[in-house]
């Protein structure tokens, strides 16, 4: 693994709310996460992790503070600019899914490939497809496919562009546990192919366990934690 970093985030600091209802989620989060490891965030409900997550995909600006992807600032971009970015450099899957219902497995896998001008979308959608076994459902729609089938192709659709960062929030939180289990398996190994950075938000203590590392959200801030740590729920 490479020492060099490839997230950095400096004095990072969010609130949410205004006047007597304000809350201030992230204050002066500082984090460095080098390519090619493997870092969960975890911590109690509602201590930030996944607005952390969000800030780091670019998804969610903060008030205060720097991140940098990949050599470029995220705070210093445009929204038009960091959506081309994050869709070449961030791969995002989400707890929920957030695939579109009106198109089938391939055409959600070749979106992000298509607005990133791919001349060889549906190929390459395709063979995403066929790297998390679903090739045989390219052509089903979401609802036509089973829970642990949807995240694949979620999974699918976040490599697709082979990014230099896959984020995911609670990817398992809607799937059993050997479906769970089999969606972990996959993202770690395409991070081990792909010389990915991978980074987690989970509440599962085995899952933080077979990360590099595990940063604990406390009141806002981060702090080391042990991979065994009970994580809360």
């Amino acid at each position: 693994m490479s020492s060099h970093a490839v997230i950095e985030a400096r004095d990072v600091a969010l609130t949410l709310g205004r006047g007597t209802s304000a809350v201030e989620v992230l204050r002066g989060v500082e984090l460095t996460v080098a390519t090619g490891q493997s870092l969960a965030i975890v911590g109690p409900s509602g201590s930030g992790k996944s607005t952390l997550l969000m800030i780091l995909a670019g998804l969610e600006r903060p008030d205060r503070g720097t991140v940098s992807v990949s050599g470029r600032e995220l705070t210093a971009l445009s929204e038009d600019e960091l959506t081309v970015f994050r869709g070449r450099e961030i791969g995002i899957v989400f707890q929920s899914f957030h695939l579109i219902p009106t198109m089938t497995a391939w055409e959600n896998v070749a979106v992000p490939l298509e607005l990133s001008g791919v001349v060889d979308a549906r190929d390459r959608a395709l063979a995403e497809l066929r790297r998390v076994g679903l090739a045989e459902r390219a052509q089903h729609y979401p609802a036509e496919l089973s829970g642990g089938e949807q995240q694949r192709v979620a999974v699918a659709r976040a490599l697709a562009p082979s990014p230099a960062v896959l984020l995911a929030d609670e990817p398992t939180g809607n799937l059993d546990e050997a479906t769970g289990q089999g969606i972990i398996d996959l993202m770690f190994a395409a991070q081990a192919d792909r010389g990915q950075t991978l980074i987690l938000v989970t509440h599962d203590a085995r899952l933080a366990q077979r990360c590099d590392r595990t940063v604990r959200v406390h009141l806002g801030r981060l702090e080391p934690a042990a991979p065994a740590l009970e994580v809360g729920a």
